[in-house]
C-alpha cells in the first residue's frame, strides 16, 4: 500500500501588497522577469507557490530554475521549470521517441512544472506575455546553469481545473493528454487526466532530440 506523505503547514510569505491589480500589461511602466534560484527571493517564491497554488511547493528532483515577475515592482507571478517527465505516451509519439532515444536525449527538455499568477491580480493577458518572455530567455539562463541546450518545452494542464488558455495563446501545442494512471498501482491509484502541451524552441528540434 502506498503511504501518502503528510502535507506540510503552508507558510506565511513575507509582506508584500496584496491589494488587487487590475488592468492590461500595457497600463504598467515595467514587466520585469527575474530567475532567483540560489538568491534571496528563491524563498519568497517558495512560499506563495506553497501558500497560493493548489498544488503546493512542488519537491522538484534534479535540475530546476524559478523565476518571479513584477509589474512596476510589485511581485505577480511565479514560474518554475524542471526536468522532463520520463515517459508521456502522446509526447514521445509527437516526438518520434522509441525508448533508448528518449533516454539520450530527455535532458533537452524542460517541464514548466509551477505557473502561478497571484490571485490578487487581475491584468489581461498577463499569463501569455509571461509565458513568451520567459521561454526567451530560460534557454540562455538554463545554458548557463547547466550547460545544456533545450529543444522543447512541456507542461500538463489539469483537464477538470483548467483550460490551458494562456498556454494556447503563447502558441504551445496541445498533443494529447495523459491517461491517469499512477507510476505504483495502475489499477488501484489514479491522477487527474492532464492536457499535455509542447512548445519547440527552434525549427529543428526533432532532429535535436533524435540526435
Amino acid at each position: 500500500m502506498r503511504t501518502r506523505r503528510p502535507k506540510r503547514p503552508r507558510r506565511c510569505p513575507r509582506d508584500i501588497d496584496t491589494s488587487p491589480l487590475y488592468g492590461t500589461v500595457s497600463d504598467f511602466r515595467s514587466l520585469t522577469l527575474t530567475m532567483v534560484r540560489s538568491t534571496p527571493d528563491e524563498k519568497l517564491w517558495d512560499d506563495l507557490i506553497e501558500r497560493y497554488h493548489h498544488l503546493g511547493e512542488p519537491r522538484i528532483v534534479g535540475a530546476y530554475l524559478k523565476y518571479m515577475a513584477h509589474l512596476d515592482g510589485r511581485p505577480v507571478a511565479c514560474l518554475g521549470w524542471g526536468s522532463a517527465a520520463w515517459k508521456v505516451a502522446c509526447r514521445d509519439t509527437f516526438i518520434g521517441w522509441d525508448a533508448p532515444t528518449r533516454e539520450a536525449n530527455l535532458d533537452k527538455m524542460v517541464n514548466n512544472v509551477r505557473f502561478l499568477i497571484l490571485p490578487w491580480v487581475r491584468v489581461t493577458h498577463l499569463a501569455s506575455k509571461l509565458l513568451a518572455a520567459n521561454t526567451k530567455i530560460l534557454v540562455r539562463d538554463w545554458h548557463d546553469y547547466y550547460r545544456q541546450p533545450l529543444a522543447l518545452l512541456e507542461t500538463f494542464v489539469e483537464k477538470n481545473r483548467f483550460e490551458g488558455t494562456c498556454y494556447r495563446a503563447a502558441n504551445w501545442l496541445e498533443v494529447g493528454a495523459t491517461k491517469g494512471r499512477g507510476k505504483y498501482d495502475q489499477h488501484t491509484y489514479s491522477k487527474p487526466i492532464k492536457a499535455v502541451f509542447l512548445y519547440p524552441l527552434r525549427k529543428d528540434f526533432r532532429e535535436m532530440l533524435h540526435a
